[in-house]
Order: structure tokens, then sequence, then C-alpha cells
């Protein structure tokens, strides 16, 4: 075996303008949504969601909060590089 590797072709995504593209387009339905989230009638069923953006709000927070468990377990759960080798 060679350390070597094959000569790929380069992907779709390897170019940087087709990530540029994908990247507008994300922010294009991003500005969508925001917008329709704006405009469009709601019937709040209590008043935090009456709250406007209280979803998406929502939604970032706990993303957050579930990248930082996972770093925090992951720190517990672990084992180090050499564990193996002895």
């Amino acid at each position: 075996m060679t350390d070597k590797p094959a000569e790929e072709r380069p992907r779709w995504l390897d170019r940087k303008e087709n990530v540029t593209k994908i990247v507008r387009a994300l922010y294009a339905v991003c500005a969508v949504v925001i917008l329709a989230d704006l405009v469009a009638r709601t019937h709040p069923e209590n008043q935090i969601d009456a709250v406007p953006f209280f979803y998406g709000v929502f939604a970032f927070l706990g993303s957050i909060f579930l990248v930082m468990a996972v770093k925090f377990v992951r720190k517990i759960l672990s084992r180090s590089e050499d564990y193996y080798d002895d």
C-alpha cells in the first residue's frame, strides 16, 4: 500500500462558488421564514406563543444547550488515546 491517496476528481462541493450558492440559498430561505413569521396571523395558545420569534430563539438556545451537554458528557465517557495500547 502507498501512503499517497489516489487522485480524485474534484467533487461538487469542493468548488467555492457552489458552496457560496448554497449559503446564499440558506440565507434566502431564512429570510422567507422570518418574513412569514412576521406576516402570518397566528392564534397563540398562551402568552409565550405570542412573542415574535419565540420558537426560533427557543430552538437556538436548545441546540446550544445540547452542544454544551455533549461536551460535558464526552469528558466523562471518553478514554485516553492509548487506552488499548496497554
